[in-house]
């Protein structure tokens, strides 16, 4: 079977890289752009940076930015509309997920019209023709939406997400500049660092990994490791690392997938509102644990990757307990709360497992969950 690569066609990487929309706006002869980006990305002056820029070089554009964490299925319908009333002609993402899995929706629903309704484009999603152009600009260093292919959305009628896997909705341009990541607030780094650890990890063990992806998700494990703690802190450089790291996770499990980490955050964000990165964090060593016996040799570069010394005189119990000792670790270090009892409710747990077993991340983990092994995960961290 041949293993399929997607990314998308050019990345600008590094302090400026936003300058350069000008240049690509101009050579691809787009008239309007749509600005998604959050409320509070536009109240601080985040959004601003990239909004100057196109009012120094005389762009048009509108902002969008009726986006919420989490971001359900109203924010994409009411940003179709504002998209076609606005009678733009490609989008501009400026934001972490919420910003950018509500412009993929938009921009593919636009192009797609039969998909009108966002659920129908749940999964691997038939669409056939490629979304509004979409140049994105991560204000997060975890999710990576800047140069994969999914994006998803919450049903808040049916307390749920969906992920939607479309190679049609890839931003056409990325622009990952550090200076637009800058005045991210401590607790927002850690949990979006983690989120790109989570990548990093699901996506070297999941069951479709292989070569190219490997050596994409070990390096973003190496640059993660090192870089977290102090990117946390504040420390520009870290932060510059962080970005690029993300990038690197995402453009491997983009195409590979990820596993019922995932699945199972999913679900705690969507019934509890519970901030995508840290219901990752909080689950990923005990999911790690989980998954252990299926995982063959890889624990052993995932400790190696995360810098714990001497991994390679080590049995097979004992690398794997290092490397999941180094995430629990990390997690720790940045502040991620390291349990479910302060969230998750007893009384909720079979509706949780129900909305985990149904995710589109579930069948890349390695090893077959039961519905009953996913409550006992959830319990074992209540």
């Amino acid at each position: 079977m041949a293993n399929r690569i997607t990314l998308n066609e050019t990345s600008y990487h590094g302090k400026g890289a936003i300058n350069h929309i000008v240049d690509e706006v101009k050579a691809h002869g787009w008239k309007k752009a749509f600005v998604c980006s959050d409320p509070d990305l536009v109240k601080f002056k985040v959004t601003a940076k990239v909004t100057d820029v196109l009012d120094a070089a005389g762009l048009a554009y509108e902002v969008y930015s009726d986006i919420k964490p989490n971001p359900p299925i109203e924010n994409v319908k009411n940003g179709v509309e504002a998209y076609k009333k606005a009678k733009a002609d490609y989008i501009i993402a400026i934001g972490g997920g919420s910003s950018m899995d509500t412009a993929k929706a938009v921009g593919i629903i636009i192009a797609n019209p039969e998909f009108a309704d966002v659920r129908s484009l749940e999964g691997v999603a038939p669409t056939r023709n490629k979304c509004v152009p979409i140049i994105a600009v991560p204000t997060t260093a975890g999710t990576a939406a800047e140069v994969t292919i999914n994006y998803v959305i919450t049903d808040l009628e049916k307390k749920r997400k969906f992920v939607c896997v479309d190679v049609h909705d890839i931003p056409i341009i990325a622009c990952v500049d550090p200076d637009m990541m800058m005045s991210m607030p401590a607790k927002l780094c850690a949990s979006t660092g983690m989120d790109a650890l989570t990548h990093a990890i699901e996506g070297y063990t999941t069951k479709g990994a292989w070569e190219m992806t490997d050596m994409m998700h070990l390096k973003a494990i190496e640059i993660i490791g090192r870089s977290l703690r102090a990117s946390v802190q504040g420390d520009a450089k870290a932060r510059e690392d962080m970005a690029l790291g993300q990038y690197i996770a995402g453009m491997g499990f983009s195409n590979v997938g990820l596993g019922i980490d995932h699945s199972m955050a999913h679900t705690l964000s969507a019934f509890y509102d519970t901030p995508h990165g840290v219901a990752c964090a909080i689950l990923l060593p005990t999911v790690m644990e989980y998954n252990a016996e299926f995982s063959g040799e890889r624990y052993r570069e995932i400790a190696r990757a995360m810098g714990v010394k001497g991994v390679d005189s080590m049995g097979q119990a004992e690398y794997r307990k290092a490397a999941i000792d180094a995430v629990r670790s990390l997690s720790k270090d940045v502040g991620i709360p390291q349990s479910l009892k302060e969230i998750v409710k007893e009384k909720d747990l079979d509706f949780l497992a129900d909305s985990a077993m149904a995710d589109a991340c579930r069948p890349g983990n390695p090893r077959e969950p039961s519905k009953a092994e996913v409550i006992a995960l959830y319990k074992s961290l209540m």
